[in-house]
């Protein structure tokens, strides 16, 4: 764990910083590996990256302020745009750069849920190695594990300032590695038949019950949100319901079609 590169200076280079430019970096290139390996927009993926990267920074950014922290940001408004602090809210960079993509493609007359089901796997490896920018960076952080196992944070960072020395569950780690998980159950589920639109659906259904379980352990805010539920949990609790109503509704809809398309042909 090491939250310094090095110095320009007086002016550190963070660890994060550059590990969360990285999660981006990768995260367009395997999108732009799907997209051309299925045949579809790959020209499309370098500036749907660039625009949804940076649209992804401002959402995470905002969603941490305004949902998480905003008892203390109400107090502190120009340490806003200090991320170097931490406090990047994976769900809100995910919906900024979805609704940017989606923008991308409607001005250009793509397809943009066939679009989402080629290039939806490409969003776990993004998650999952900004999780490593949060291990380097001591936060999204979880709680005392009561023993003498876990993750002990050094000075310096939120995890330290917030329990000391306490050994902490690895909630960020065990997220960054399900979301490999969940990239290779994607691809797995593009392989096989499926309707137009359910890939993007799996992916939210599979990491909201994701996120749901790990907030158990999140140590980096605790108090109720709606219903003694975490704010993230809340969210994610939403999010999985309305993608499973939208996964069976594709599912349907795709049945339909192809049941009046085989009518139609035999006539």
């Amino acid at each position: 764990m090491h939250q310094y590169l090095f110095y320009i200076g007086d002016f550190p280079i963070r660890m994060y910083g550059l590990v969360l430019c990285m999660s981006i970096f990768l995260a367009t290139g395997v999108a732009y590996f799907l997209a051309k390996q299925d045949g579809r927009w790959h020209q499309h993926v370098l500036d749907i990256g660039i625009y949804g990267g940076f649209a992804g920074l401002i959402g995470a950014r905002l969603w941490d302020v305004f949902f998480f922290d905003w008892d203390y940001y109400q107090h502190h408004l120009l340490e806003i745009p200090f991320v170097w602090q931490g406090g990047m809210a994976v769900q809100g960079g995910i919906i900024a750069g979805v609704l940017t993509g989606i923008w991308y493609c409607k001005r250009r007359n793509i397809d943009w849920v066939a679009f989402a089901d080629i290039v939806t796997p490409s969003i776990l490896i993004g998650q999952a190695v900004g999780r490593m920018a949060n291990l380097l960076n001591g936060d999204a952080f979880g709680t005392p594990t009561g023993g003498n196992f876990g993750i002990l944070y050094p000075v310096g960072t939120l995890a330290h300032k917030t329990y000391g020395s306490q050994p902490l569950w690895p909630a960020e780690v065990w997220e960054g590695q399900l979301d490999v998980v969940i990239f290779a159950l994607l691809l797995i589920f593009r392989a096989c038949g499926h309707a137009r639109g359910q890939v993007m659906c799996l992916y939210v259904m599979l990491y909201s019950a994701v996120r749901f379980g790990l907030e158990m352990l999140r140590g980096d805010y605790v108090e109720p949100f709606l219903f003694g539920l975490k704010s993230a949990q809340a969210t994610s609790l939403i999010f999985f319901l309305i993608a499973l109503a939208a996964f069976i509704y594709c599912g349907v809809k795709d049945k339909k079609q192809t049941a009046a398309s085989k009518t139609a042909s035999k006539k």
